[in-house]
């Protein structure tokens, strides 16, 4: 397997969680982690893969330490294959569930890279979400709220689809 790297902004610690418990079944070592409020766009050269991760706020905006790294990040891209992960209220926020996923991928859709990762969207309970294109989400959506029972499982089945 390719040399992965995992970036992802949090707020409240969830989907640093998310982010270590991924590096955990894909062998990442903790130095190959980021924290995007810290990290350095270029730090994205050494890897081969990316995997981007990001908490939905609000009515479906990005974790707030994306805005100003994105820009960057996007410049370091060309020729990579990125994935993508995030963690949403399926119930609260059920007409924007995960949309920081959605708006990842569409911020580096003209980068060059190649997308990797998408998963169905069966046994989630959502009315929409940006993360969803023809039927599947484009990478992996997270509810520690009200499907933490789920969340192993769903872990499990995206790593065997990254692999």
């Amino acid at each position: 397997m390719s040399k992965i790297g995992i970036f992802y902004g949090s707020s409240t610690g969830t989907t640093e969680d998310i982010a270590n418990r991924i590096a955990d079944q894909l062998g990442v070592a903790g130095g190959d982690i980021y924290d995007v409020a810290e990290a350095d766009a270029a730090d994205a050269d050494a890897y081969d893969t990316i995997l981007l991760g990001s908490s939905t706020w609000g009515d479906g905006e990005l974790q707030d330490d994306w805005y100003d790294f994105m820009e960057e990040l996007k410049e370091h891209l060309d020729g990579k294959k990125v994935g993508f992960f995030g963690t949403g209220d399926s119930d609260s926020y059920a007409d924007s569930f995960c949309d920081a996923v959605g708006i990842l991928y569409d911020e580096v859709a003209d980068s060059g890279c190649t997308t990797i990762g998408s998963m169905p969207t069966d046994g989630y309970n959502y009315e929409e979400s940006l993360a969803e294109r023809n039927g599947h989400f484009v990478g992996l959506l997270i509810d520690e709220v009200n499907e933490d029972d789920m969340t192993d499982e769903r872990i499990e089945a995206w790593v065997k689809t990254l692999k």
